[in-house]
This record gives structure tokens, sequence and C-alpha cells, in this order.
């Protein structure tokens, strides 16, 4: 196994589940439960996110071969959700979700979209289906990204109190940055494959 890419891939899938960004959101949804409950609901949520990623990561060639995608489509697809969600993050709007939603959300808005996004899935569906004989690799990134992901929103009111909204603001603009480079590099990849395959 070839460590330094899976913590390479890890950071990646991190970076792009955006924990950083949605700890204002998770709050918002969440601020009405007791501290018990709400790290109850953020278990409950992020396990269904886990088994629907884990499942496009595995399914990533049957859901190409059945929708007749290539390599090259998917690679440019993939690098402009990136770069959508990168936007997203540097200029933050509005977000829909606020306290007023269900008290205990099931599924939506927290294991879907707010985890299991479409860049998300984008990337594992091009991870999968790229190379699947390093499928457990890729599999073992995103456990180590949700493992990460999960700690962080479980602690996210500590978080919140400790760098401040500010703070939070800061760091998902930073990590923006990053995937505003990562997506132009697998958008410049996919436009390489496709131009050496005409």
């Amino acid at each position: 196994m070839n460590w330094t890419e899976i913590f390479s891939t890890a950071v990646t899938l991190f970076l792009v589940l955006d924990s950083l960004g949605n700890i204002p959101v998770f709050n918002a949804i969440l601020s009405r439960l007791e501290p018990a409950r709400r790290t109850r609901v953020i278990a409950r949520e992020m396990l269904i996110a886990l088994g629907i990623l884990v499942g496009f990561l595995f399914a990533g060639n049957a859901i190409m071969a059945f929708l007749g995608l290539t390599q090259p489509s998917l690679n440019i697809t993939g690098g402009v959700l990136l770069f959508i969600i990168s936007m997203r993050m540097i200029f933050p709007g509005r977000h829909q979700y606020n306290s007023d939603d269900e008290q205990d959300p099931f599924i939506v808005p927290i294991a879907v979209p707010l985890t299991a996004g479409p860049s998300t899935i984008a990337i594992l569906l091009f991870l999968g289906s790229s190379q699947p004989g390093r499928i457990w690799e890729w599999c073992i990134a995103l456990i180590l990204a949700w493992l990460a992901t999960t700690v962080l929103l479980v602690l996210s009111p500590k978080v919140l109190s400790l760098i401040g909204e500010r703070g939070s603001r800061a760091l998902e603009r930073l990590m923006g940055m990053i995937l505003v480079i990562l997506a132009i590099q697998m958008s410049l990849n996919g436009i390489r494959e496709f131009i050496q395959s005409l």
C-alpha cells in the first residue's frame, strides 16, 4: 500500500467534505438538541453518509459503464464541481439551512448533501473507476477523511468557541484556495486525456 498517496487522497477528501465550512451550518441545524442527542444525531448522519460514499466508491465502474461515461468526462466534471465548491468556500453566501429546520434531521441535509455531496461523489467515482485495483487504498483514505470530519463535527461547539466564526471563515477560505488548484489540475488532466484519445 502506498501510504503517502492514501494520506494525500484523504487530505483531498477531507477538504472536499468541507467540515470547517459545515461547522456553523451543523450548529444552526442542531442548536436545539441536547449535547448527548446532538452527538447521536451527528454519528447517525455521518454513518449514513459514509455508507453512501463507500457505495459510490465501490460501484464506480458499474455506474460509469451503465451511464456510458468516460474517464476524461468524469475528470472534467469533477474538476468543475470542485471549482464551484471551492468558489463557495472562498466567497460564501447565505446557507439555506437554519435552526428552524427539523429538530432531528434524517439524511437531509446533514448526510446528503452537506457530507455526501456531488463533488465528493464525483471524486470517489473517479478514484474507483480509474484505478480499481487500488480500491481498498481509496477506501482507507475515505475512512480517514470521514473520521477526521466526524471528530471535528462532534467537537464543533468547542471548535467554534475556540476559533470563532471569523476564524472558521478564514480557514474555510484557505481550504477553498487549495481546492481551486486541485480543481484546475483535475480539469486539465481530463482535457489532456480527451485530446490524447482523439
